[in-house]
């Protein structure tokens, strides 16, 4: 009797990409839907894994995974763009991160950053499993809008769980949560005049001893950071008014926690 319209159902992106390396050396690889692991040929014997979303971007209903294990040797992973956080209308994104750390493996995660557009829903969980002689730098970093397009972030849901287990129980722990009701106001969840964010964490033995030269290399004007050391853990986090000189900031400390070795490629284009 009555016209009635009915809410079209839009296909939803799912992705899964997994890379395993012995010794340095490739042992498994496993692609599906719109996540993709590319293996570029790198100068030095430090392998390197760029996860891709194929997709664009995330939005509601969009499912992601991630994963590496590494058995021995080092392993560099990253993104090979920032990845895209658009207007979600009908519950969130998803993306799961999972790393395994094999005894005398060491991984450098260290993706892109991350841009949240207005009225993103994102809900991401990141962990990383060492064996007990294992270790690892974790980068992850957040941008509110373009602020070169003159966008606004005023509406937003971003749920971030970061962890770090070693030999299975947990030495790093931060659930991360930014809403609209924090986004509101003058001081706007502490982050202030901020719109970009980021931390980075070194965990493995003797990571203290990283501290000063971290602090010694938080030079980039117009970032707020701060550096402790503790437990086996060097952690920096930083606050930038928008994108670039927190990249360029997190380039600085990337040299200084890597001792001196080059970023991943993707991050010199």
């Amino acid at each position: 009797m009555f016209d009635t319209t009915s809410q079209t159902v839009m296909q939803r992106a799912e992705g899964e990409a997994a890379v395993a390396f012995a010794g340095g050396r490739l042992c498994g690889l496993r692609q599906r839907g719109c996540g993709k692991a590319l293996l570029p040929r790198v100068r030095d014997a430090v392998p390197e894994a760029v996860f891709l979303n194929t997709a664009g971007g995330l939005t509601s209903g969009d499912r992601l995974s991630y994963r590496t294990e590494i058995a021995g040797g080092r392993l560099i992973a990253t993104t090979q763009a920032a990845e895209r956080a658009y207007r979600a209308d009908h519950g969130p994104a998803r993306v799961a991160v999972r790393h395994e750390v094999g005894p005398g493996g060491w991984l450098d995660w260290l993706p892109q950053e991350t841009i949240l557009f207005d009225r993103a829903d994102l809900a991401r969980e990141t962990v990383i499993s060492l064996a007990p002689d294992a270790g690892c730098l974790m980068l992850e970093s957040v941008v509110l809008g373009r602020a070169a397009m003159g966008e606004t972030v005023r509406d937003l849901h971003f749920h971030d769980t970061r962890r770090i287990e070693r030999a299975g129980r947990p030495v790093f722990l931060e659930p991360f949560r930014l809403g609209t009701a924090l986004l509101a106001g003058p001081r706007a969840a502490i982050l202030g005049p901020a719109r970009a964010f980021a931390t980075l964490v070194l965990c493995a033995r003797g990571a203290e001893d990283a501290l000063a030269p971290a602090r010694a290399a938080l030079t980039v004007e117009g970032v707020e950071a701060a550096a402790s050391a503790f437990d086996g853990k060097c952690v920096v986090r930083l606050l930038a008014p928008d994108g670039w000189p927190l990249r360029k900031q997190i380039l600085k400390l990337m040299a200084v926690l890597r001792q001196g070795a080059a970023p991943p490629r993707v991050w010199q284009i």
